[in-house]
């Protein structure tokens, strides 16, 4: 048997081995390169343990260390858990329910937010309607489910609850009866509210007017999520119009991130809305009744004004045409404008105001009275083949069509200028001209209806595009 002298820090070893009452002690010694068990022979000598029983050891030391690497492991998990449930399902709106029953999601600030405006809106009578492109959308694809939900009965937070700075709604000016007040509750409710005014363009070039402010956008906010609120004006075309949000001087840049609105980066126009409540994540929400619509109609909202201050010093210096005759050919033609639009619009087509209706609303806000007609352009791309039926079925005969378009595999190519004309009513006439996109130009054609003669206007691309 090998015998290996035994040194002061073995005998420290041994020693703090017996006060432990270690009545067999078998020992560990580590080397740099091996291990040796040793088992004591006397007080200064030891022998080597066999070979099997080292092995034993090692694995016993793996099996504790697999041991503790498994109850790390389930800490960490555990840990994670909870950190999910009480953090980031209340900023994600996608909670853990707490206890059987709960309701899932309610915890997030968006709908906490969303609830207590709409508790403020309630209370004092504000006439809002939801207009959140994010919302809606998600509404719109769940419509006939939601619109069966009754109050009370929802269990999970579906869409407001989902991850968003702002959540829009649209006030109906014209309808609001209460406006004082209005800031004071709102802040004794802990929101932090912003006003943003400006001129209303309509006032512009009326001395004792122009000044006048008007109430453009309200931004309430509610810890981290604002609620951003749209003022629609009523206009005389039966239509609602939203000024551009622009930030004025003393206005804190930073008191919400304005480049994330939906709504304000310029003026805009909508169709006036027919609304419907709905029970939307357990709140009683006023929405369009057709959202699909509304949605379609923001990338295409954008308003451009008219020029009201240049108008008013037209008609210093030309008088403006006030007889019977002419105030009865405006009404007539703006009224064939809106059919004009709205069959149009029901058919996809793409159009704008051209050649004289064009000018008069450019030079003087209004429709030239001894035009006599009612001018519309679109593009030949967007030629339907049912259009003229179309306009007939909407109660103007076809007064006549100069050019012609063919159709090949379904894809309709020009082989002369396109125009056709309708006819309205009061002797009001709707002349649709078709425009050519070339390389660098656009370009329409015309016809005079006498003669046969035929004229083509050519015009810049980019200012086409701009119409």
């Amino acid at each position: 048997m090998q015998e290996l002298r035994v040194n002061n820090t073995h005998k420290f070893f041994l020693m703090n081995c017996e006060k432990m009452n270690i009545s067999h002690p078998k020992y560990l010694f580590v080397h740099e390169k091996q291990d040796y068990l040793l088992i004591q022979k006397d007080e200064t000598t030891f022998k080597r343990q066999p070979s099997e029983h080292r092995r034993l050891m090692n694995r016993i030391n793996k099996n504790v260390i697999l041991a503790l690497l498994t109850l790390t492991s389930s800490a960490f998990l555990l840990f994670q858990l909870y950190y999910y449930k009480h953090y980031l399902s209340a900023k994600n709106g996608a909670g853990l329910s707490k206890s059987k029953g709960s309701r899932i999601g309610f915890d997030s600030i968006q709908w906490r937010a969303v609830k207590k405006f709409i508790m403020l809106t309630s209370s004092q009578n504000v006439p809002v309607f939801l207009i959140d492109p994010l919302i809606l959308e998600l509404i719109n694809k769940n419509l006939e489910q939601v619109k069966n939900t009754s109050h009370g009965s929802t269990s999970e937070c579906n869409f407001f609850c989902v991850p968003r700075d702002f959540t829009a709604f649209a006030l109906q000016y014209h309808l609001w009866k209460n406006e004082e007040g209005w800031f004071r509750i709102a802040e004794n409710m802990g929101f932090q509210c912003l006003k943003i005014e400006s001129k209303d363009p309509r006032l512009d070039g009326i001395d004792s007017l122009s000044g006048t402010e008007i109430p453009l956008h309200y931004i309430c906010k509610l810890a981290t999520h604002a609620i951003h609120v749209v003022v629609f004006h009523e206009r005389s075309g039966n239509y609602l119009w939203h000024g551009h949000l622009r930030l004025k001087g003393h206005i804190d840049k930073k008191f919400v991130p304005f480049r994330k609105l939906q709504f304000g980066r310029h003026p805009g126009a909508f169709d006036r809305p027919e609304l419907q409540q709905i029970t939307v994540d357990g709140l009683e929400v006023l929405i369009p009744k057709d959202p699909m619509h509304f949605l379609e109609e923001i990338p295409h909202s954008r308003f451009i004004e008219c020029r009201y201050k240049e108008a008013r010093a037209f008609f210093q210096q030309y008088l403006d045409d006030s007889t019977v005759e002419a105030v009865a050919f405006r009404k007539s033609a703006k009224e064939l404008l809106q059919l004009a639009a709205k069959t149009l619009k029901k058919l996809g087509v793409r159009f704008w105001l051209s050649s004289g209706t064009c000018l008069g609303w450019y030079r003087q806000c209004s429709i030239i009275p001894y035009s006599k007609d009612v001018d519309l352009g679109i593009f030949i791309q967007d030629y339907r083949s049912n259009i003229i039926s179309a306009f007939q079925d909407a109660g103007l005969p076809l007064k006549h069509k100069f050019g012609k378009v063919s159709n090949k595999s379904l894809l309709y190519f020009v082989e002369d200028s396109l125009e056709l004309s309708f006819q309205g009513k009061d002797d009001v006439k709707l002349d649709i001209f078709f425009f050519y996109e070339e390389t660098d130009h656009t370009w329409n054609g015309g016809t005079q209806a006498k003669t046969g003669k035929k004229f083509k206007y050519d015009s810049d691309k980019y200012l086409q595009k701009g119409l």
